[in-house]
């Protein structure tokens, strides 16, 4: 099964959406290096792999685009999800930043 360069640059910084905030704070921009694929593996783990130039049409094969406006997150029981539409309240804000 292959994935988009993008969508394992996603999956990196989820584990910050697992762990509780104790207060909200400004949403940062990933870092995603040319050259470079994430991937969640089959235990949950987050990898980065250097990506080569030979194979590149094998990796695109298959591949699928994230659309904008998705957002990633690990749940409670410790899965990787994903969902489209708002995530940020009408003044900015993320939806579903923590209540304290």
């Amino acid at each position: 099964m292959a994935f988009s360069k993008k969508t394992f640059a996603l999956v990196t910084m989820l584990g910050a959406f697992a762990a509780p905030a104790l207060a909200q704070t400004a949403a940062t921009p990933w870092e995603l290096k040319p050259d470079t694929g994430y991937a969640y593996d089959k235990d949950g783990k987050t990898l980065s792999y250097k990506i080569g130039t030979s194979n590149a049409g094998e990796l695109l094969k298959g591949a699928k685009k994230v659309p904008k406006g998705t957002l990633f997150f690990i749940g409670h029981n410790g899965q990787l999800y994903m969902r489209s539409g708002p995530y940020l309240e009408g003044d900015g804000k993320f939806k579903f930043g923590s209540d304290q």
